[in-house]
């Protein structure tokens, strides 16, 4: 028998938006979060996760926060989720103040203790979604992974996305005579880097993909650069290359397509194409031997390694007179084609090709 996977829901700050008091007693202070009832209701329908409210709510029965406040806005809650198809098979409340110290408060497990160690139940394969620290310290208790709204900019989009699509994440080792290499790439991410090349010019423009192209991006090389930088630097590419491509995954619901931007006397063009055939144009010249450590005639030959690993059509074209500003508008204009070509769209979640294979 399959086990099932829980979504543990937060109320407050995840459904319902947090008044200033952080109490959600009356009617006007109702507004649902953005995005909530699309996304929500799509995970609803297309997944066979169960939904269980999981949600702190302070002296609820008390002088502090009558039940008779409590319960019309609480149902009220219910009753409109589930006129969008959304309906909750399980509703736990804990109605302690944080002085307490109960177990059943959240981070505290008591409340879904029913589900912990249940054979029943994928916990591994559960999430908790929630808009606080206590949230995401609540997954860790229980043992499953966390969404908190807001945080490396979590959105109710992203939440339906990774959670429908998967986690774009991909490693890379790639071990030679000449290179030792590690990348770690998330097309997902909000563009941290970890670069270590031992070229502080190269390192700079690897590091323009992540942060331009809000990929989380690690990229160590040790390489033989007392023979030279040139197998630090393609070897660096045809790993990169190979980590885009294996991110991708089947490449469904993906833009595919990308391209430009000026930077300051240059202008600097990337189009590309994730269509499965490498190719690569070039259009720039440069006239210094090099730019920081890195020659200027490896340039080309990293672009040539990166499409052919990656399997994308790259068309590249430079003009300009100030060589740094030129090469970085190249990668710049690369991570921002990046971006634009692996965005992904769950409500249309097709193969952007009419030939059935990418």
């Amino acid at each position: 028998m399959k086990q099932k996977r829980i979504l543990f829901i937060d109320r407050d700050g995840t459904l319902v938006e947090e008044p200033a008091d952080e109490q959600v007693d009356a009617f006007d202070k109702l507004k649902f979060t953005k995005g909530l009832f699309r996304n929500l209701g799509f995970i609803r329908s297309k997944l066979d996760f169960e939904f269980v409210m999981v949600s702190n709510q302070d002296g609820v029965g008390t002088d502090a926060f009558p039940e008779d406040t409590f319960w019309p806005v609480h149902n009220f809650i219910l009753q409109t989720l589930e006129g969008e198809g959304i309906t909750f098979d399980d509703v736990l409340i804990d109605r302690h103040f944080p002085e307490d110290n109960a177990h059943t408060r959240k981070p505290n497990t008591g409340m879904v203790e029913k589900y912990m160690n249940n054979p029943d139940y994928d916990i591994a394969g559960s999430w908790v979604i929630g808009d606080r620290d206590t949230d995401r310290q609540f997954a860790e208790n229980i043992g499953c992974r966390s969404l908190i709204l807001d945080k490396d900019g979590m959105t109710w989009d992203k939440i339906a996305e990774l959670l429908f699509a998967g986690e774009r994440v991909a490693e890379v080792k790639r071990t030679t005579k000449e290179t030792d290499i590690y990348v770690k790439i998330n097309l997902d991410g909000t563009g941290k880097c970890d670069i270590a090349t031992g070229l502080g010019f190269f390192d700079h423009m690897l590091e323009q993909i992540g942060k331009h192209g809000m990929m989380d991006l690690t990229v160590h090389t040790k390489g033989d650069l007392e023979v030279d930088e040139h197998h630090t630097i393609e070897d660096t590419a045809i790993a990169l290359g190979d980590c885009i491509l294996q991110a991708l995954g089947d490449k469904r619901g993906i833009e595919r397509y990308g391209y430009c931007l000026p930077m300051d006397d240059c202008l600097c063009q990337v189009a590309l194409d994730f269509g499965g055939r490498p190719w690569l144009v070039w259009d720039a010249e440069f006239h210094r031997e090099k730019v920081g450590e890195m020659p200027t005639e490896m340039f080309l030959h990293f672009f040539k390694s990166l499409s052919d690993s990656a399997k994308m059509n790259l068309n590249i074209k430079a003009e300009g007179t100030n060589e740094h500003h030129k090469i970085e508008g190249i990668f710049k204009a690369l991570a921002r084609s990046l971006k634009m070509a692996v965005r992904r769209d769950i409500y249309h979640f097709e193969l952007p090709s009419t030939k059935g294979t990418l």
